[in-house]
């Protein structure tokens, strides 16, 4: 059976590495951790010593990612946002707050009609949707 997951392809020529936005990420998540992490070889003629591949969990969420050396005309958007379902009001704030910090918020925490919610785009230009507690 297929398995999918989120890819995120971080571009280091234009600031952000996905070694900085996974050590970020784990450390902020209660469960967060790096599972494995290949680097290019520091003698390699293109992005030595960047991330290759590597694949960190958190929110239960298992996500690939890698540093591209060659810089593409895209990068990440806000219509593509990691969605967590907090388990509680406190987790749901530290989330907001520390995902925001240095990012953009979209939709500050507040309730839209379906409880608890918050969208923001963090420092590294993932977008996430923080979903409140059930009630």
């Amino acid at each position: 059976m297929a398995e999918a997951m989120p890819f995120l392809t971080f571009q280091p020529s234009r600031g952000p590495t996905a070694s900085a936005a996974m050590a970020f990420w784990t450390g902020l998540f209660s469960d967060g951790a790096v599972l494995f992490e290949q680097r290019r070889a520091a003698d390699a003629p293109e992005g030595a010593g960047t991330v290759e591949l590597a694949e960190f969990v958190v929110a239960g969420m298992h996500v690939r990612c890698s540093d591209s050396y060659v810089e593409h005309a895209w990068d990440f958007t806000p219509a593509v946002a990691l969605w967590v379902t907090c388990a509680s009001a406190d987790e749901q704030r530290l989330l907001v707050d520390g995902l925001a910090e240095g990012g953009t918020t979209f939709m500050p925490l507040d309730d839209y009609g379906f409880g608890p919610f918050a969208w923001v785009q963090d420092r590294f230009g993932i977008s996430w949707q923080l979903n409140g507690p059930a009630a």
